[in-house]
């Protein structure tokens, strides 16, 4: 028995070879895909912003959260605490202490003057500040990253400890 092979004639006489039914891909990886790709912008711009800026927009500054730092002002003032976003017009300073001198009512013997210097945590004074300031970046001369083994950093870990309002050195 021969097979025919049939082809379906048109009105104008061409002929069409019959294409197998093709199964359309779907959009939904295309639209995944592409979501991916914008949330994966979006986040790098985020996270350019935060660093160019200061802002702690995700979380990124916050690395050097457990690292203290000594902020100098120009009116000859330094404080000591854990600073945020050193690169905007406003520097955050939280966990504050700052240096005291305490001069001896009666000089020593030879006539030398004596005096104290304490490290005293920000809160107690009379006006009752909170332990958090915002300073104008005008104001800042320079901020020192502070070593865990300096002086400061473990007087600051032994107030901590023991609760003292200062600690002498």
């Amino acid at each position: 028995m021969d097979k025919k092979v049939t082809s379906d004639v048109r009105p104008s006489g061409t002929e069409t070879i019959a294409k197998p039914a093709t199964k359309k891909k779907s959009g939904f990886f295309r639209w995944l895909l592409v979501l991916i790709i914008v949330i994966a912008i979006v986040l790098a711009g985020l996270f350019v912003v935060s660093k160019v800026t200061g802002w702690d927009i995700l979380g990124i500054n916050n690395a050097k959260s457990a690292q203290w730092q000594a902020v100098f002002l120009s009116n000859g003032q330094v404080y000591f605490g854990q600073t945020k976003n050193e690169g905007s017009e406003v520097v955050f300073l939280k966990d504050i202490y700052y240096l005291q001198v305490t001069k001896s009512l009666q000089p020593a013997e030879g006539g030398t003057e004596q005096s104290e210097l304490s490290l005293v945590k920000l809160g107690n004074e009379l006006h009752g500040p909170e332990d958090q300031m915002r300073i104008n970046r005008d104001h800042i001369l320079f901020i020192e990253d502070l070593k865990q083994d300096g002086k400061v950093v473990r007087a600051i870990q032994r107030y901590k400890e023991e609760g003292t309002e200062e600690v002498t050195e």
